[in-house]
C-alpha cells in the first residue's frame, strides 16, 4: 500500500486527522495491507499519532494586555441591552427614597407623604430635581433649605 493509504487508514482507525499520523519507518509502512496491520504498526512505533495541539494563547494574552491598558472597552464593545428599565427605575426610585428619609426630620408636616407620593408617581427625574422642588416650594422647616 502507498504512504498516503496508509496514513489515511491510520487516521481513519485512530479517529484523529491525516496531519497527526506521523510514519516513521516507510519501508515496514508500505508493507501494511490491512488497518490490523496499521493498528500493529502503531503498537509497535513504526507509526506515531501526535498529540492535539490547542488554539494558542498569544491572541488571548495580547487582548487582555489591551483591555488592561483600557483598550476595547467602548461603547461599541458592549454587549447585551445593558440595564433593564426596570433596574434603573428600581435604582433611581431607592436613592430618591434615601434623600427624602434624610431630609424628612427638616420637611414640614405633610410635605415628606406628598414628596414620597410624588417620587413614586415619577415627578422627579433626578434627586437633584427633588432637591430643587423641596426648595423651590419652600417645604422645609429651615429658612436656608435643602
Amino acid at each position: 500500500m502507498s504512504i498516503a493509504t496508509v496514513r489515511r487508514i491510520c487516521s481513519r482507525v485512530y479517529n484523529v486527522g491525516e496531519t497527526r499520523v506521523k510514519i516513521l519507518d516507510a519501508k515496514r509502512a508500505s508493507e501494511a495491507l490491512t488497518a490490523d496491520d496499521v493498528r500493529l504498526l502503531v503498537k509497535e512505533k513504526a507509526i506515531m499519532i501526535t498529540a492535539a495541539k490547542a488554539p494558542s494563547r498569544a491572541a488571548a494574552r495580547h487582548k487582555q494586555a489591551r483591555r488592561h491598558a483600557g483598550r476595547r472597552r467602548g461603547s461599541g464593545s458592549k454587549k447585551g441591552t445593558g440595564m433593564s428599565d426596570k433596574t434603573k427605575w428600581i435604582i433611581k426610585l431607592r436613592s430618591q427614597r434615601k434623600l427624602l428619609a434624610a431630609i424628612k426630620p427638616t420637611l414640614k408636616p405633610g410635605a415628606f407623604r406628598k414628596l414620597y407620593k410624588m417620587t413614586k408617581g415619577n415627578a422627579f427625574k433626578t434627586k437633584h430635581a427633588l432637591s430643587a422642588y423641596v426648595k423651590d416650594n419652600q417645604l422645609t422647616l429651615s429658612t436656608n433649605g435643602v
